[in-house]
């Protein structure tokens, strides 16, 4: 209880309403949920601003991963399709396929996490993004779900474990 409570704590100061102040974060018992992003079942988020999607994986699987020590990244210019893996997140736990939560063209790639993989692990939300995408469809946005939402289905998926 005691991990639980210091993981949650680290969380809430790293994503305080001084550092993003239109983003309220939801806390959970063990990570974030940030409301404006949209989230798939899949544990990424979408952060839709214009004309481009921006994507990341979310703090729930962060925490569940354990310390990233590689992605795996497409190149610029190429296509994402809704639910089919774009890249991968090799942890000190295991290595996981990133899917993609809406289709469309890759505009942006995240060289940073080359370096530096660990920014997926300390800032999911804004340095540890992924891909920046031109969506192809964007009703596709939608289907996917709302902070509330993403958080009654991590509690539940938890639970169910």
């Amino acid at each position: 209880a005691l991990r639980i409570w210091a993981s949650s704590t680290a969380n809430a100061l790293r994503l305080s309403s001084a550092t993003r102040p239109h983003f309220s974060p939801l806390s959970r018992c063990f990570s974030s949920v940030l409301d404006g992003l949209k989230y798939a079942s899949s544990h990424e988020w979408v952060k839709h601003e214009g004309s481009v999607a921006t994507i990341g994986i979310t703090d729930h699987a962060q925490d569940h991963l354990g310390e990233v020590v590689f992605v795996d990244l497409p190149d610029t210019g190429g296509s994402v399709t809704k639910a089919t893996g774009f890249g991968a997140v090799e942890s000190v736990k295991a290595t996981s396929d990133v899917n993609s939560p809406i289709s469309g063209e890759i505009v942006e790639v995240n060289t940073k996490l080359s370096e530096t993989p660990g920014l997926i692990n300390s800032s999911p939300y804004e340095d540890g993004w992924m891909i920046k995408v031109k969506p192809s469809n964007p009703s596709e946005l939608e289907s996917l779900m709302g902070a509330k939402e993403y958080t009654k289905f991590c509690e539940e998926e938890d639970t169910a474990h």
